[in-house]
């Protein structure tokens, strides 16, 4: 789960409340300039496709290909 925030006189207020268990272990990640880093889930998104030469069903199959070298 991952829940917005802001502080407010030092402390974490939520942006939504959140029934969160008495003890919760809880992470805090600061956002620089307000803005959120993208994952590395939507980086990689961007070399999807970018790989010439593969077969077709590569993505479905992949288990079934051998691995092999990419040369440059």
């Amino acid at each position: 789960m991952t829940y917005r925030g802001h502080v407010k006189n030092g402390l974490i207020a939520l942006d939504e409340p959140a029934q969160l268990p008495e003890g919760a272990e809880v992470r805090v990640e600061v956002v620089e300039n307000g803005r959120r880093q993208p994952a590395i889930w939507a980086k990689l998104l961007n070399l999807a496709g970018s790989v010439k030469g593969l077969p077709p069903d590569m993505a479905r199959n992949h288990d079934d290909y051998p691995c092999v070298p990419i040369s440059n």
